[in-house]
């Protein structure tokens, strides 16, 4: 199975839990939340080949790292994988939009500057600028919007723009995720989990539950198990084959 966003890192039992989602899932994106957490990350997950680490710094902690901007976009030529990167404009968050700001306009702008990468991406309560910034940054890469909660005219923006999307079983939980689900381009559609914080009656979802979603993409498309399995593996291959790795 393919989870295209999880905090792998941030499971209580992480390195416990390495080696069964190497064994389970043919493809893991483990996204971090702040530059020096990839380069630990890294290190640790080193020789899981079906586990990528992507280079992040989520907007939740921007202004409490700050400081590790120049780093991040420093390592932006060494890896192919961004993410969680974005911008958060929710009541908690938004007072450190400007700094959010900051930092996501100089990622997508290095991003550009070196050929493009896949950026896994929160938008969360501040889509219309997020998408203004990605806009405005037309050879960034392949854009993949984490849990999309915006407007309908938002989400035909986005898709518009080029976007994909990751979706999770927690996301699908609500009827406003399973309306995104049904009016995006299955086609730029991979699943994701948001481990350990996306959660299943009180208990952390796994990276391979990510594979939950099929239900969902079965019953809108009338396509067996078998065939979701083989778009969704179709699906990440033509994103990979987008972008040639740095």
């Amino acid at each position: 199975m393919i989870d295209f966003h999880c905090h792998l890192d941030l499971y209580p039992n992480a390195l416990n839990l390495l080696s069964e989602v190497a064994r389970r899932n043919e493809f893991t994106l483990a996204v971090t939340t702040s530059p020096r957490a990839f380069l630990g990350t890294s290190r640790v997950f080193a020789g899981k080949q079906s586990i990528h680490v992507g280079l992040g710094l989520h907007p939740e902690v921007a202004e409490a790292k700050q400081n590790e901007e120049a780093l991040l976009i420093q390592l932006i030529s060494s890896t192919r994988f961004i993410g969680e990167i974005g911008l958060d404009g929710s009541a908690r968050f938004k007072h450190s939009l400007p700094v959010q700001e900051r930092i996501f306009t100089s990622v997508v702008a290095e991003c550009q500057s070196q050929g493009g990468r896949i950026m896994s991406i929160h938008s969360r309560g501040a889509e219309s600028r997020l998408l203004e910034i990605l806009e405005a940054h037309p050879n960034a890469g392949i854009p993949v919007l984490h849990w999309f909660s915006g407007s309908r005219l938002e989400r035909q923006r986005a898709v518009e723009l080029g976007c994909w999307f990751s979706v999770g079983p927690a996301m699908l939980a609500s009827e406003r995720g399973r309306t995104h689900l049904s009016e995006i381009p299955l086609d730029r559609v991979l699943p994701e989990t948001d481990g350990p914080f996306a959660q299943h009656r009180g208990v952390p979802l796994m990276p391979w539950e990510a594979s939950n979603i099929s239900n969902h993409l079965e019953l809108l498309t009338g396509a067996s198990k078998t065939e979701v399995s083989l778009m969704l593996r179709a699906n990440l291959k033509r994103l990979l084959d987008s972008l040639t790795p740095p």
